[in-house]
């Protein structure tokens, strides 16, 4: 009976003809994976910046010829080193719109639009998102703001966490469109300020969100910015020296580690006889490769957008730098011209956070984000003394910070004629009893709110620094006290926790400063 089944049992590629025919298939899907393929910033749903030249780029198969279309223009090149490029000319806001990408395969991306990109960036006040989270406050009006995030136009990359010692070249992320059932994996500040500027302007509003909290500035800051600055070049020398001499102390630590584990035993068992704490039991060495280092969140994090055409950048950090204040005055401004060199844009904007009220933030550190203004062209800086919260170093009144930056983008990207900073300190004039303050900034005059003028301290040569009165004077505050006859310095607002309420007529809230310290010249010089 099985006889009869007559099965034939020969492989199934004896026939030559099947088997060249799976041969051309491999060859066919071979080509194909290593078709051009565009960088993953071009995917659905993306936003590019308007008015400027757009950059398409990605990979592909050495020969392959690539052509982009998009919106009526067509560009051609041919990969080279498996890479490949094209630039299409400026447009204007508008879309929906598809790219199609064509070498050996062809792709197309949907659904993108022409209008504002914003670089947000920093450590974890910049990260926070609109979603609820376990350890930190929820978002003020939460459930409100979720319910009423409709707004189609406004689209977030997001780019996951990265740290590299070498620049990378693809990001990896993928752009969200914003709506309610989307929000809460978007940066509450950065959504806040699309919300307010998309209402403002009326065009599509694209964020790259790149961000990870307890970062410090040298962490987002290139190897090349650091070293360029001689007063920073010894943070690139410190972590080369550890690299340098790890290998040495790993194999040194092999060498002992038995007797280091013999020695830990027996401390370990006396500790117990004694009823002591335990002792730390040995551990080999870290490697600098593997903890956060120079220029890790710059090379896998930023460098990867570069080539992406933007109008600024927002920027939210300062908390990990509390300690280190000095070092951020020369710091941060490098950050900024190392961020512009690299995007090749000019003095594109750079809007950033004062940090909160917090009782371990320090008021040197908001005098260092202060100065930064004197150090640079086109910045802005948003005030938070009331949007903090003594007790939580991630304060969750995020809306007040978003609409800020938004008016600040407003007028320096935009060139709209509005207010958009507090009062900034300029000056200071002694009189016999008494301190004259003068400000910039304060459109429609000086206000406070409250039954007086809070905030204030003073001090006479000794250098003790009392509660002072203060009351306005035109667009000045007047500092003085019963206790100081012959005051040589105010501050405002100097402390963790600033206790001030002065405020411009557009309701802005007044920097913290103080008037005693003699910076030097060339930390005034804008660059």
């Amino acid at each position: 009976m099985n006889a009869s089944l007559n099965i034939n049992t020969r492989p199934f590629f004896s026939k030559p003809w099947i088997a060249w025919l799976v041969v051309l298939f491999l060859i066919s899907c071979a080509g194909k994976l290593h078709a051009a393929r565009p960088n993953s910033l071009f995917s659905d749903h993306m936003v590019l910046q308007q008015q400027l030249k757009i950059p398409v780029w990605g990979t592909g198969r050495n020969g392959e010829k690539v052509r982009v279309e998009f919106n009526g223009k067509v560009a051609v090149t041919e990969v080279v080193e498996r890479q490949w490029s094209v630039v299409l000319p400026p447009m204007p806001a508008g879309g929906p719109y598809t790219m199609t990408i064509a070498g050996d395969a062809v792709l197309s991306i949907k659904d993108i639009y022409v209008g504002e990109v914003w670089v947000c960036s920093g450590q974890s006040n910049m990260e926070r998102k609109m979603s609820p989270h376990a350890r930190y406050q929820t978002i003020t009006n939460y459930q409100q703001e979720k319910e009423a995030a409709r707004y189609p136009l406004i689209r977030q990359y997001t780019v996951p966490y990265k740290q590299s010692d070498t620049l990378v070249a693809d990001a990896k992320g993928s752009w969200t469109v914003c709506s309610p059932s989307t929000i809460e994996s978007f940066s509450a500040v950065a959504y806040f300020f699309a919300r307010d500027l998309h209402k403002a302007r009326k065009v599509p509003v694209g964020l790259l969100l790149a961000s990870v909290g307890g970062t410090q500035a040298q962490f987002w800051t290139s190897r090349l910015g650091l070293a360029g600055n001689p007063e920073l070049l010894p943070l690139v020398q410190a972590y080369d020296a550890a690299m340098k001499v790890y290998p040495e102390k790993l194999a040194e630590y092999e060498l002992q580690k038995d007797s280091l584990l013999a020695a830990y035993q027996k401390e370990l068992e006396l500790a117990k006889k004694e009823n002591k704490p335990k002792p730390r039991p040995p551990v080999p060495p870290q490697n600098p490769a593997e903890r956060r280092r120079i220029s890790c969140y710059y090379n896998g994090m930023i460098a990867p957008l570069t080539k992406f055409p933007v109008k600024g950048v927002l920027w939210y950090q300062g908390e990990s730098d509390r300690d280190f204040a000095l070092q951020y005055q020369l710091l941060f401004p490098t950050l900024i011209t190392d961020w512009r060199k690299s995007w090749k844009l000019g003095d594109i904007p750079f809007l950033y956070v004062q940090i909160a009220p917090f009782k371990e933030n320090n008021p040197e550190l908001r005098e260092s984000q202060l100065l930064t203004l004197k150090k640079r062209r086109n910045t802005a800086m948003v005030v938070t003394t009331d949007c903090g919260d003594p007790d939580d170093i991630h304060p969750p009144f995020k809306q007040p910070i978003g609409h800020r930056l938004s008016l600040a983008a407003r007028a320096l990207a935009y060139n709209e004629s509005l207010a958009y900073s507090g009062p900034i300190y300029d000056a200071y004039t002694l009189k016999a009893d008494s301190v004259e303050i003068s400000f910039r900034h304060v459109q429609g005059g000086l206000h406070y709110q409250g039954i007086e003028l809070r905030g204030f301290t003073i001090a006479g040569p000794g250098g003790a620094f009392v509660s002072a009165k203060a009351m306005l004077r035109g667009d000045k505050v007047v500092v003085f006290s019963d206790a100081v006859s012959n005051p040589v310095a105010v501050r405002y607002g100097w402390a963790n926790v600033p206790d001030g309420n002065l405020y411009n007529g557009a309701s802005l809230p007044a920097s913290p400063f103080r008037t005693d310290v003699v910076y030097h010249t060339s930390w005034w010089e804008l660059k």
